[in-house]
């Protein structure tokens, strides 16, 4: 690290910035750290000032000529809130030395030595230029929520920091899991890990309460109402009883999204009135109402109650709070590999985010957290939050990872590997869009995708769309996409008519239109030639047809109006009511598993899609579109029909004659999928494949593997001609097995079939017995010889077949079963003077002599005794 001169005063007043803070005493560890080496982890729980601190520490120690220190906030709120606070600290105007650049908005200037930014723009810099010109460090914070993006910086940026050896690397977490990161985080020419530096907690005493209501959080239509009741009265309660305790007392409370947000704010204006400022604080709020929700109260200012999704857990502080209102519940990304499906679901935050939810309200003072459910399901609820790069969808992942040049993550230290099958999903995804070629490296439409900071997906229906629909018309449906806007009954051009016309939009419509313009002029920048504007009243549909080609659906006939059948295979139903119900193809635009009550009985409810044509999903699902001949073999006979389809969508099946290619490998295709039993096997058919198993058993190769699996994968070779004839309409049940089997005898070895595996036993009666052979899949049965007990007098030991003794099975004169066994010697001398004296009396014309041995065999009875005169 290149220090500053010691001699030039500190770029920041590290006492004056720092009094107060709690991580204040830790500065001089960062320093020595970082004194030792280039990359350091620092661990310190929420509000103790390391995000205010952290950046200016580096300042001072890199120097202002060396490059401006980058920080990265998961959050827009969050970047604008601590960049604020910085330069207010540092008593300079925001942008000069200290600012921020956010989508949409950015405080900067030339001579800026503290950035703070999200980690969506540090990735898109990177890609731009991996070797970070003007930047001296790197501050990667809130690490433990593990967020995708930041997971991709700390592998992308372990990578730079081999290359620039003066780049400077900070992790910082809140939780105890700063091994991990530090480990990632070695020193690239020693290995050893990055230092951590560990700062105390500054909570104060907290008291913690349980308040569980009576019904479930989470019903079918997700958190409950009757559940939000209950989080706007407990918080009216506690409120009411904190400020009267402690009037200088503000409270905030945490629920899962940004519509739970709002109506509990709405309920709380209603039950508080004037006297209290209701603030919300989520994603979709316009800049100015977050940053009034994360200030501090004015002097004489009301009461406050901050209604917050996630974003104040970790990321933020709220000064002022002493009481904390917890739903604990949490929105996060969950992908649902059997459907392919990816979506945000409501679920029970994880113990860690509840007790950085708690401690919000003592890092000032003694507080109080009111939990609105049981103990019982804090205990159950998971230790630590699932890493989004496990649950999450990896399309826009896995085209950064290539634009990186290290497809699917391959060589990147991660702090966990991508799931196998999410990540092949998502290069799949990239396929369809022509965003990577088959060496999994990015094509020219692919860079320009990952330039676009939207999902692949979105971002090509944004540059299609402006090249046939207009990009304002594009712009307009992929800025609703992106957000976290709800369409009413899932109809999506209801939703953009609202947002449109703002009628009842709020600050999510305020929020809508900025989108829509970055969208459009990002589109119009991005085009090379000026946008047509196609004539179709289905517009709406067509952009997200271009979005999510697999989701093309055509309503399923006569299985009800709700009922639509995707391009993807999978059925799903839209909401009760839903206006959009009855039209023949739909493109939709967001599917989540549901309540099969609340999704027409399909397990999967359209949240959100528009009306399309059938020629508007042909032109974007192109790719998808198949016409084919398709055969399939049923109850012994072969059939094919000419089918024109998207995707799993079938649009025509016409019958028509298989050809002898289509009717054999339909037949190949049947007997992979239901086994041999679809083949009539004759007795002899069916005799001569338990002899081949029996001898590849014991004999080994060369005489053939006639399991199930092997005849099937080899049923070209053996089967051949007679998979051509049922193509052609003889009926399986008129093949006999017999001779295709004989295909795999191998030679010479086949002239000794007869001896080795023979059909039938000569015993001393001079009869030939049949051998039965022991089913191919039996490993340890023997071959069985069942034949009468006279008819082996004389016969001193059982014979072998292959090696194997032949099990006997000695009947009565009957055909009863007497006895078992393949060792006739033993039984000669032992059991067979038992038999004998329980059937003699019995069978009286049949011979039971005393000796065995000596005994003539004989399959005959004795003569009768001629009459006495």
């Amino acid at each position: 690290m290149t220090f500053a001169d010691s001699a030039a005063p500190p770029a920041f007043d590290l006492v004056a910035i720092g009094a107060g803070l709690p991580f204040a005493v830790s500065v001089p560890d960062l320093q020595a750290a970082l004194g030792a080496g280039t990359a350091a982890v620092v661990q310190a729980p929420p509000g103790t000032g390391k995000t205010t601190l952290v950046p200016p520490v580096l300042a001072n120690l890199i120097g202002s000529g060396a490059g401006r220190i980058v920080v990265t906030q998961p959050r827009r709120v969050a970047a604008r809130a601590a960049a604020r606070r910085l330069a207010s600290l540092d008593r300079r105007p925001l942008g000069e030395r200290v600012g921020f650049t956010v989508r949409g908005e950015r405080k900067t200037s030339k001579g800026m030595l503290v950035e703070f930014v999200t980690p969506g723009i540090l990735l898109r810099r990177l890609l731009a230029d991996p070797d970070l010109p003007g930047v001296a460090a790197v501050v990667l914070d809130e690490v433990h929520e593990r967020g995708l993006e930041t997971d991709l910086l700390i592998g992308m940026l372990a990578e730079v920091r081999q290359l620039r050896n003066d780049l400077t690397l900070v992790a910082m977490s809140a939780t105890l899991d700063a091994q991990r990161f530090a480990a990632l985080l070695a020193d690239p020419d020693g290995g050893l890990p990055a230092p951590v530096v560990d700062c105390p907690s500054a909570l104060h005493p907290l008291a913690v309460e349980w308040r569980s209501a009576a019904g479930h959080r989470i019903d079918g239509g997700g958190v409950a109402r009757s559940f939000l009741a209950h989080v706007a009265a407990t918080a009216a309660e506690a409120f009411a009883a904190a400020t009267a305790a402690e009037p200088g007392t503000d409270a905030l409370v945490f629920l899962p999204g940004a519509g739970e947000v709002s109506r509990v704010a709405g309920m709380l204006r209603d039950r508080l009135g004037a006297g209290v400022d209701v603030l919300e604080l989520h994603g979709q709020a316009p800049a100015a109402e977050q940053d009034l929700a994360v200030s501090g109260r004015r002097p004489g200012g009301k009461p406050r109650i901050i209604v917050s999704t996630d974003l104040a857990e970790s990321s933020l502080t709220v000064p002022g709070v002493r009481l904390v209102i917890d739903s604990g519940l949490a929105r996060v990304p969950r992908r649902d590999a059997g459907r392919g499906m990816t979506g945000l679901v409501t679920v029970s935050c994880a113990r860690a985010s509840a007790e950085q939810r708690a401690g919000r309200a003592a890092r000032q003072g003694p507080g109080r957290v009111v939990r609105c459910y049981s103990q019982q399901a804090y205990g159950a609820a998971p230790a630590f939050v699932t890493p989004e790069i496990a649950a999450s969808d990896l399309t826009g992942a896995a085209l950064l990872l290539a634009c990186w040049g290290a497809p699917g993550g391959e060589g990147l230290s991660l702090p966990d590997e991508p799931p196998r099958q999410a990540m092949a999903d998502a290069i799949a995804a990239l396929h369809e869009l022509g965003a990577i070629d088959a060496a999994g490296q990015p094509t020219r439409s692919g860079r320009l995708l990952a330039s676009i900071p939207a999902d692949p997906r979105l971002a090509r229906a944004l540059l299609d769309g402006a090249g046939t629909l207009g990009a304002a018309r594009a712009a307009e449906v992929v800025a609703a996409l992106a957000g976290d806007h709800r369409a009413p009954g899932a109809d999506l051009p209801a939703l953009l008519a609202r947002l449109r016309s703002g009628v009842d939009a709020g600050p999510a419509g305020r929020r809508w239109a900025e989108e829509k313009r970055r969208l459009q002029e990002l589109a119009r920048q991005a085009s090379d030639s000026p946008a047509a504007r196609a004539d179709t009243t289905d517009w709406v549909g067509a952009v997200v047809a271009l979005a999510f080609p697999s989701r093309v659906a055509r309503r399923v006939s006569g299985d009800g109006p709700e009922r639509y059948l995707l391009a993807a295979g999978t059925r799903a139903g839209l909401p009760a009511g839903s206006s959009l119900a009855g039209h023949e193809w739909l493109a939709v635009a967001e599917v989540a598993r549901s309540d099969t009550r609340d999704a027409a009985g399909t397990g999967a409810l359209i949240r959100s899609a528009a009306p399309l044509t059938l020629a508007l999903a042909e032109a974007a699902a192109a790719h998808l579109v198949v016409d084919a001949v398709e055969a399939t073999f049923s109850n012994g006979k072969v059939s094919a029909r000419k089918i024109r389809r998207i995707g799993g969508i079938v649009l025509s099946a016409t019958p028509v004659r298989p050809s002898s290619t289509d009717g054999a490998a339909a037949v190949a295709a049947a007997l992979r999928t239901d086994g041999l039993e679809i083949l009539e096997w004759s007795t002899a058919a069916a005799a001569l494949r338990r002899r081949l198993g029996f001898l590849h058993r014991h004999r080994g190769a060369p005489w053939p593997d006639v399991a199930d699996a092997a005849l099937v994968e080899s049923v070209d070779q053996w089967l051949g001609p007679e998979l051509a004839a049922i193509a052609a309409g003889t009926p399986a049940a008129r093949i006999d097995l017999t001779e295709p089997l004989r295909r795999l005898l191998p030679w010479p070895e086949a002239g000794r079939l007869a001896e080795l595996a023979p059909e039938r036993l000569s015993v001393p009666s001079g009869s030939a017995i049949r051998i039965d052979y022991p089913a191919v899949d039996d490993a340890d049965a023997k071959p069985v010889a069942a034949v009468k007990l006279q008819e082996c007098f004389g016969l001193a030991a059982s014979p072998l077949v292959a090696g194997v003794p032949v099990l006997f099975h000695l009947l009565s004169p009957a055909r009863r079963p007497l006895a078992v066994t393949d060792d006739l010697t033993s039984f000669w001398s032992g059991p067979y003077a038992q038999v004998r004296a329980e059937m003699r009396g019995r069978y009286p014309r049949h011979p039971w002599p005393e000796d065995p041995w000596s005994a003539p065999a004989t399959a005959r009875v004795k003569p009768r005794p001629s009459p006495t005169r």
